[in-house]
């Protein structure tokens, strides 16, 4: 996201800049796989997305009313869904410990 925000490329040595510049102990292989994953992620998007998604996640919670109890029942099932979607990637810090 700072790479994108300072509208420079996503590649193997800014990424591996910043990490350096983090005192990160960088692995090339990891940073290799990490660019090559976001090679196809229109990154403001994303972002647009993930900013949007808390908010319409606590909207029905705030709701109260009759609705309340099926929100709390949907809940586990989403987080359930949530664990499963890494397809045993674990995210960014298994790439960078």
């Amino acid at each position: 996201m700072l790479l994108h925000s300072a509208e420079k490329e996503i590649d193997d040595k800014t990424v591996t800049a910043v990490l350096t510049a983090a005192g990160v102990d960088v692995d090339k292989a990891r940073v290799k796989a990490l660019v090559q994953s976001l090679s196809s992620v229109d990154i403001g998007d994303a972002m647009a997305t993930a900013v949007a998604a808390p908010v319409a996640a606590a909207a029905p919670a705030g709701g109260g009313g009759a609705d309340a109890p099926a929100a709390a029942e949907e809940a586990p099932a989403a987080e359930e869904e949530a664990e499963d979607d890494g397809g045993g990637f674990g995210g960014l810090g298994d790439l960078f410990g």
